[in-house]
Order: C-alpha cells, then sequence, then structure tokens
C-alpha cells in the first residue's frame, strides 16, 4: 500500500521518463512525495518553490526545500513574492504560483527554461474537499467535476491518492516533510471542510475521499459526452451567438439548460430566461455583466465588450481569420456558407458601415445592409460585429444575411467557400 502514490503516477501517464517536469514543491509532505515519485519514474525534474512570506516558518520551509533538491540532485529555483492583504489570500497565493510556473513553462516567457508540464501534488483528499466545497457555494453539476488532472501545462499526478496513503508513502521512504499550521486554521473554509464535514462523512463510509474523488472523475468523462451533444444541438440551432426562442423551447429542459449555458459563456442562465417574448427587444440582466436579449424573436446574451466594433482584417485566399468573436474562413473548392466566384486573392473583412449596399442574390437589385438586417430580423446589437467579406470595394457576403449576386455560385460550384463561425459558441480558442 505504500507505493501507492508511485503507481497511480505511472497509471496517469502524466509523469514520463526522460520528459522533463516542473515540480512545485512547497515542502508539504504531498509536494515532498510527489517530487520523489517523479523522480524515481525516471522524469526529467525541476523544482520550483514560491516563498510568499505569509508565515514565520516560511524562511524554514525554503531551507528545507533547498536541501531537499540538493539531496535528491534536482535544480532547484525560487521565486519570493510578496502579496497585498486582503481577500481570499490562499486562491491568490496559488495564482500567484501558477503565474511563475506558467512564466517558467515553454510558451510563458521569451526564453524559457526547457520545462515542459508543470506538476501541483493534489490528492484524492484535496479533490473531495474541492467537490464539497463547489457543491455548496456553485450550483450546476460541473460543480462536481473537481479538479481535472491536466489543465493545460499543469498536471496533477497524485488525483488517485488519499493524503494518508501519502503519508504512509513517505514513512516508508524515511522522508520528512514540513507542516503547514494553516492547514489546521477554522478560519478558512477548506480547513472546515477538511476537519469537520469529511470526518462526519467517515461515521457514514469508510473511504469517502476516494469515494467522491472517483465520481468526480465519472462525472467529467459524462460530461464530455455531454459537451459534444450541446455542440450538436447548437449547430442544429444555428451555431449562435443568437438562436430562436421557439426552437429552444423545444429541446428537452437539460439539454435546453446546458444550451442557455454554453451561450451564456458558461454562466449559470435560469429557465425563466424562455418567458422573454417574441415581439419587440426585451432584456434582462443576469449580473456579472451579462444580459440576455430577446427580439425578433431570438436570444442572445452579451457583455459590455461586445459593443465593440472590431478593426477591419485581410482574409487571403485560401486562409482563415479572427474577426471579433468570428472566425472567417475562405477555402478552395470547399464546402462552407456560400460559394463565390471572382474573389481573387485576397479579401477584406470588416463590419457594417453606414450607407452600405449590396445585390443580395434573388432579389433583382440594391438594397442596404440597414433594410437587409431589417427585413432579416438581424438584431440590432449583432449588426456591428457580423463579418462583412469585401473584395475590391464591392462586398461579397455578409455573414449569415447575403451573398452578392455578382459573386455568387450555384449549387456550391464556386472557385471559393466562405465560412463564418462565432468562435466563443463553438469551442474555437482563437
Amino acid at each position: 500500500m505504500s507505493e501507492r502514490p508511485l503507481d497511480a503516477a505511472r497509471r496517469s501517464g502524466l509523469v514520463r521518463p526522460g520528459e522533463p517536469l516542473l515540480v512545485l514543491v512547497s515542502g508539504g509532505g504531498d509536494s515532498v512525495c510527489l517530487l520523489d515519485v517523479a523522480v524515481r519514474l525516471g522524469a526529467n525534474v525541476s523544482v520550483l518553490h514560491v516563498n510568499h512570506g505569509l508565515r514565520p516558518e516560511a524562511e524554514g520551509d525554503e531551507a528545507f526545500v533547498r536541501e531537499l533538491c540538493e539531496r535528491l540532485g534536482v535544480p532547484l529555483h525560487v521565486e519570493r513574492i510578496r502579496l497585498e492583504e486582503g481577500g481570499n489570500l490562499q486562491e491568490r497565493a496559488r495564482e500567484a504560483r501558477y503565474a511563475v510556473a506558467e512564466r517558467l513553462t515553454p510558451g510563458g516567457g521569451s526564453d524559457p527554461p526547457p520545462w515542459g508540464d508543470y506538476a501541483t501534488a493534489h490528492t484524492a483528499s484535496d479533490q473531495a474537499e474541492t467537490v464539497l466545497y463547489r457543491l455548496a457555494v456553485s450550483p450546476g453539476s460541473r460543480a462536481l467535476h473537481g479538479m481535472a488532472p491536466r489543465r493545460g501545462r499543469l498536471v496533477r499526478p497524485l488525483l488517485e491518492v488519499t493524503r494518508e496513503e501519502v503519508r504512509d508513502y513517505l514513512r516508508a521512504r524515511e522522508l520528512g516533510w514540513r507542516d503547514d499550521p494553516s492547514n489546521a486554521d477554522p478560519r478558512f473554509a477548506r480547513t472546515r471542510v477538511r476537519h469537520r464535514l469529511l470526518e462526519a462523512l467517515r461515521s457514514v463510509g469508510p473511504a469517502p475521499e476516494r469515494t467522491i474523488a472517483e465520481t468526480a472523475r465519472q462525472l467529467r468523462e459524462e460530461g464530455e459526452l455531454l459537451d459534444a451533444a450541446v455542440s450538436d444541438a447548437l449547430e442544429e440551432l444555428g451555431g449562435g451567438p443568437a438562436v430562436s426562442l421557439a426552437a429552444l423551447r423545444e429541446q428537452p429542459p437539460a439539454l435546453r439548460r446546458l444550451v442557455l449555458r454554453r451561450l451564456a459563456g458558461d454562466q449559470p442562465v435560469p429557465d425563466s430566461i424562455l418567458e422573454l417574448g417574441e415581439k419587440g427587444t426585451k432584456t434582462l440582466d443576469l449580473g456579472g455583466g451579462l444580459r440576455a436579449v430577446a427580439e425578433y424573436g431570438t436570444l442572445r446574451f452579451t457583455r459590455a465588450r461586445e459593443e465593440e466594433v472590431p478593426d477591419p482584417v485581410e482574409l487571403t485566399v485560401p486562409g482563415r481569420v479572427r474577426f471579433g468573436d468570428w472566425e472567417v474562413e475562405a477555402t478552395l473548392a470547399g464546402v462552407g456558407d456560400v460559394s463565390v466566384t471572382g474573389l481573387g486573392p485576397a479579401a477584406t473583412v470588416r463590419a457594417w458601415r453606414e450607407g452600405d449596399r449590396m445585390r443580395p442574390a434573388g432579389l433583382g437589385g440594391t438594397k442596404t445592409l440597414q433594410d437587409l438586417f431589417t427585413d432579416r430580423k438581424v438584431p440590432r446589437a449583432l449588426r456591428r460585429t457580423l463579418p462583412v467579406v469585401e473584395a475590391e470595394g464591392e462586398i461579397v457576403w455578409v455573414a449569415g444575411v447575403a451573398v452578392d449576386e455578382r459573386f455568387a455560385a450555384a449549387d456550391q460550384t464556386g472557385e471559393v467557400a466562405l465560412s463564418a463561425r462565432s468562435i466563443r459558441h463553438q469551442g474555437f480558442t482563437g
């Protein structure tokens, strides 16, 4: 049983022989265990110790880590940080450590050291505490997903072992560690969860930490399937950012709720939002700068930053560009939203301007974009952010609205296929 941390880290696939790994070591038992495990598994280990100076024991912690790294023969980087008082000090200290680790890993600086992922020593016990805490303060199923084994370059190889199993490993390996008195301070919510709530759960079942951590793992995996279902449903609804209220009401309640959350940027949305009327324009402030807008029978969500008009960008053919919250792509003889001819080697993607006119295919004459937006019931707040593709001073296509008859090709037979997707709602990272 004392080798469980080693076996769990090996099974995780997050500690790989010969590959660089930056281990965050505070001097506490969990991080000492992770460091020893990473060395035994043959990773190319370096250590980061962040001295926040928050406790009288901070200098002793740093000295302990220095001695440990010298004994194990691993390079050490020490960062000294001073945090302002106030707020959630533990959370700000954690984020400061992650910021240093990101800076020390490839991609985090102009000349980063050869470190790849960075690892923290979160255990199944930490996972259980996280899930219980989030369950108490955060509604929704995502609160039960807990911490993922990987988040970008951050990895957590010990999520399958409990804190007690870590201590067994340390004693068997005759490794010392430093105790943090704040872990017993009842002023911190996590401490109360650890020493009161989990102790109460142990009187119900013998291994609540492991049970909660395993439940979180299964829910994360099931959540991946739900995310795919939400993407499919959103695609059927038009992809966003605006969707039909009537079509949304026809979705099963659970799927509808998840679609709304996706559209709102992962912020919970009350079901009562579906009661916004089909006529006129109605808005609902959801807090945090988020607002729901029902207009022309569609529903969308806006934030203050979305009112900014994106700058024009050049689109090469073939090519792909970011325009505000949209990704616009031109492919040769591909399949897109529209098929066009005569586009040339490059085009401009810009926002609508007052006085813009085009010859919409099928209308037999010119029309202002303002009239087109009104006819097609495009919400007013979206009009300034929709991509307008222009070539040689002529409007070729307004995404989701119309293609100019002078460029339109029949039956996808054109030279170029144009498409536009909402980055924020379709999962693009930009």
